[in-house]
């Protein structure tokens, strides 16, 4: 009986300590510390985009103004204000180096900025339309100055005269292709021309020819002996 009491006894869950205790109150109150954190989070980025969408349409109504600068920001509000600008239909950019420094810029759709504008403000300078003419004249200048440098070079490189006049004198007024000896082909002799060849009898001819002669000679030589006797 008492074997049979133990065991339940030490089945029974048994009561928390002093210890487990103080670690589940400390994990509810941090529980409720981090929902609170959440609930003011929340709490501020609504104020914060109910802020801006309040300055965005008084910029948008104010005709006076083609673009607005605004202080540098955390990411977290300049995410918003780019979600709002684009809800507003404006045009939105930011610029700066270090993520202490960036900041935003809103324009108007009519008056969004040019290339060498936005390249002005990701350099850190303040935008000058008129600095911006005298350099895009530049450019041309510099662009119009290297072209005709160049045709300058093409033209010293062509020669002043043609060398077929400089030696007329030599070569005479035909073309070369004109001046130059035609040759024939010629069945019997090849590619040599016939007016070159001294020889012109044909291959028949001239073997009778030498057959010819070796018959005279044959004679003379039989003949010698009878003639001198």
């Amino acid at each position: 009986m008492a074997d049979l009491l133990g065991s339940i006894l030490n089945s029974m869950e048994k009561p928390p300590t002093v210890g487990s205790q103080e670690s589940r109150r400390k994990a509810r109150e941090q529980a409720a510390r981090l929902k609170k954190m959440e609930e003011l989070e929340k709490r501020k980025k609504a104020e914060f985009r109910k802020k801006m969408e309040k300055e965005v349409s008084e910029f948008i109504q104010d005709s006076a103004q083609q673009k607005r600068k605004y202080n540098p920001m955390g990411k977290i509000e300049r995410s918003i204000l780019h979600d709002v600008s684009e809800v507003a239909g404006l045009t939105s950019f930011s610029f700066g180096e270090e993520e202490e420094s960036r900041y935003v810029m809103l324009f108007k759709k009519e008056f969004a900025p040019s290339d060498e504008e936005l390249e002005a403000y990701r350099n850190g300078e303040e935008w000058d339309p008129k600095l911006a003419e005298q350099r895009r004249r530049l450019k041309e200048q510099a662009a119009l100055e290297e072209t005709a440098s160049s045709k300058t070079k093409k033209t010293e490189m062509c020669p002043n005269t043609n060398y077929r006049d400089k030696y007329v004198h030599l070569i005479g007024t035909s073309a070369a292709k004109d001046a130059a000896h035609t040759l024939e082909a010629n069945r019997a002799y090849g590619c040599v021309p016939a007016a070159n060849k001294r020889d012109t009898r044909s291959v028949e001819e001239a073997i009778d020819q030498i057959r010819a002669k070796k018959r005279q000679k044959q004679e003379a030589d039989s003949g010698a002996p009878s003639s001198s006797s």
